[in-house]
């Protein structure tokens, strides 16, 4: 084997995702906590809810697989170490849950029904996957997908296999199981009876595009299990289902097969699927898996290695009986072999070797076309710049070579061989490095969608600012979202100064340019010295209005028009912000506006609590006359004061008058209720500082 490629990175998951995953865990924990109606719980599934929307202003569904310790989202795994993720993870699997989905426009209620669900005790209740379809609970935006599913029949080489024992039916199951899993969107109409177990439709099922990737982890996980299955029974049973997983792995392509591979785990986690497939599987799945799971590890499989293995494989299914046991062992063997040392280091330089490997092996990416016959950079412009590595020449030939493999997308091959080249070529490599990094070579590797931003990311720290120019054009320009964002991201962590280049594009007409201009402004914190953002809080638009005064809060002459302006918005995230950036101090001629949210009882809860929070800084008798009022419940019967119904706010509100004014004779009374209380948190609230 030649290993010619360092470990990959594990994908890691994006923040978004984490922290819903974070506060949906945290809210079923809750809701195991406490009992129905407390108080803790609403906020709970409200903030699951925000998590949610954030995430899919621009999706329509959010949809994560269950595994035994840990959750599978957007092609990343959680790490099964951590506490809280893995609580959740073997919560949602205690039930025998393979997927959950969560689709657009998800409410409160609907998120504190389904916590409600999952946070009963399975000592007293059947788990929800378990039960019969007709009993799983549904709700318009919630799905829980059951893993395992019942009342199924497979029919084995033309002839039903009649219901015996569970154990002997185990292998029943599993098939069914994954055909059902893959058939998702196909199975939601069809009978139990009625699902499609030939290899050939689930084939085309896990291939089809569109699909969720929480449900191609529910098909990893039964894939896992039949590997382990077949390690050891045997029976019609289990030969017809090594018959059929060999015909399903056959139908797929190899693409398919490594992303499969590549989510089932880590290093270990495929050695051991691997391993499983040996002993278990039809040996011309077990090559197929080999090869993926060499794919998923980096690792790089020799030409010779894969035609003996297929050699072998042809052997043990086709050749005499001894043929077939003597190929079948040693094939299990060599696979054994090669994973004990799939890890062992490459003595070759790994990226000159994979780059050399891949010139030897691959085809050209693109026909050539019948104009450019006489054009040699067309037939593979890296192995030119190969070449004009070897010899130590650049050249007009070069130049083209390197402007063909960015048309085509293979700039990320060029890069690739500079970062190889041997060291008596650096002339040649640099002479590269600058035809790629040129403003004209820029503006055609962003045009080409989608942008390869991993070959991007290893030109940025060298680009000019004429190439930042470039990619501000760009970002002006696209239609695509996500280049936009992606764009954003990276410009604000530029080299180079590009808030000169920002202020530039704020004269364009177009509201969603100024908009990611006053963003990127604001992520970069570059700010020219005489900028003012005034001009644009007053903008039309009222996602402008927002940035503009974002940023204005950066600008210390002006942070004062800022916060004005965005508490007298009528929109609550101005609001928050303003608030948000007053925690700290609140200038004396702003108190007013901050005590107009604290009284509105319109206001969101979260609002008035940060107003509270601003106010208890200050001393002034307006400020004690407005806590006071939030903490008005008015008169019980006997005409003794009580406090309102609690809540955030009238805790904030509660704990700054015993903070600045637990003298004050009124405030004390209201202390005096507030420690009587049966709630928890305004008893802490007016619990004696002293």
């Amino acid at each position: 084997m030649e290993n010619v490629t360092a470990k990959p990175t594990r994908v890691t998951l994006s923040r978004p995702f984490s922290d819903l995953l974070v506060e949906l865990s945290i809210a079923l924990h809750k809701y195991m906590m406490y009992p129905h109606g407390h108080p803790s719980l609403g906020p709970a599934a409200a903030a699951v809810v925000r998590r949610a929307d954030r995430i899919m202003e621009d999706r329509a569904t959010i949809a994560f697989g269950v595994a035994r310790h840990q959750l599978i989202i957007e092609g990343a795994a959680t790490d099964p170490k951590q506490p809280v993720l893995r609580r959740l993870a073997d919560a949602l699997n205690k039930h025998h849950l393979g997927a959950v989905s969560i689709l657009r426009d998800v409410l409160p209620t609907e998120v504190a029904d389904a916590l409600r669900e999952l946070s009963g005790d399975l000592n007293a209740v059947v788990p929800i996957g378990l039960r019969p379809p007709s009993a799983l609970p549904a709700w318009p935006h919630i799905h829980l997908h059951p893993l395992t599913f019942d009342g199924l029949m497979l029919m084995a080489d033309g002839s039903a296999i009649e219901r015996k024992s569970d154990d002997e039916n185990r292998a029943v199951a599993l098939w069914l199981g994954l055909a059902r899993a893959a058939l998702t969107k196909e199975a939601a109409a069809l009978d139990d009876d009625s699902i499609p177990t030939e290899p050939a439709i689930i084939a085309r099922a896990i291939e089809a595009p569109g699909r969720a990737e929480a449900y191609d982890q529910v098909i990893v996980g039964y894939l896992q299990q039949i590997a382990r299955e077949l390690n050891s029974p045997a029976g019609a049973e289990a030969a017809a289902l090594r018959r059929r997983t060999g015909r399903l792995i056959a139908a797929l392509n190899p693409d398919t097969l490594r992303r499969l591979v590549d989510m089932g785990g880590d290093l270990n986690q495929r050695r051991a699927f691997v391993l499983d497939a040996t002993h278990g599987m039809a040996v011309d799945s077990v090559v197929g898996i080999v090869k993926a799971a060499a794919d998923a590890s980096g690792q790089t499989i020799s030409q010779g290695l894969v035609r003996m293995f297929s050699k072998l494989a042809m052997h043990a299914e086709e050749g005499s009986v001894p043929e077939r046991d003597m190929a079948s062992v040693a094939l299990r063997e060599q696979v054994e072999r090669l994973m004990t040392g799939w890890d062992l280091a490459d003595p070759m330089p790994a990226e000159y070797g994979r780059f050399l490997h891949r010139v030897a092996t691959e085809a050209p990416l693109v026909p050539l076309p019948a104009e450019s016959e006489g054009d040699a950079t067309v037939h593979d412009p890296v192995r030119i710049a190969q070449m004009s590595l070897e010899v130590g020449t650049a050249g007009v030939l070069l130049d083209k070579a390197i402007d063909r493999a960015v048309e085509i997308g293979r700039a990320g091959d060029m890069l690739e061989l500079v970062a190889s080249a041997p060291p008596e070529s650096k002339e040649t490599a640099d002479a590269i490095m600058t035809r790629l990094m040129h403003p004209d070579t820029i503006a055609r590797f962003i045009a080409r969608e989608p942008v390869d931003f991993a070959s991007l990311d290893q030109l940025l720290p060298k680009l000019s600012i004429d190439a930042h120019r470039v990619l501000l054009d760009v970002l002006a320009n696209t239609d695509n979202r996500r280049t936009r964002r992606k764009l954003l991201d990276r410009l604000a962590h530029a080299r180079v100064d590009v808030g000169v280049l920002a202020v530039e594009r704020l004269n364009d007409e177009r509201w969603f340019v100024q908009r990611n201009m006053l963003v990127l402004l604001h992520a970069s914190g570059r700010i020219p010295p005489s900028f003012s953002a005034a001009p644009w809080t007053t903008h039309s638009h009222q996602h402008v209005r927002y940035e503009a005064i974002r940023l204005q809060l950066m600008i210390p002459r002006e942070r004062v028009r800022a916060l004005r302006a965005a508490l007298s918005e009528n929109d609550p995230r101005f609001v928050r912000v303003g608030l948000a950036a007053l925690q700290n101090k609140c200038p004396p001629e702003l108190l007013g506006l901050v005590m107009r949210v604290a009284n509105n009882p319109a206001a969101p809860e979260n609002l008035r609590t940060l107003a509270v929070q601003v106010l208890a800084r200050s001393r002034t008798p307006e400020v004690l006359e407005t806590l006071l009022a939030a903490v008005d419940g008015g008169t019980t019967l006997f005409g003794r004061p009580k406090l309102p119904a609690p809540n955030a706010f009238v805790v904030a509100a509660i704990t700054a008058l015993n903070d600045s004014w637990s003298t004050h004779p009124r405030t004390r009374t209201i202390l005096a209720l507030a420690a009587e209380s049966e709630d928890p948190d305004l008893r802490a609230a007016g619990r004696s500082r002293m």
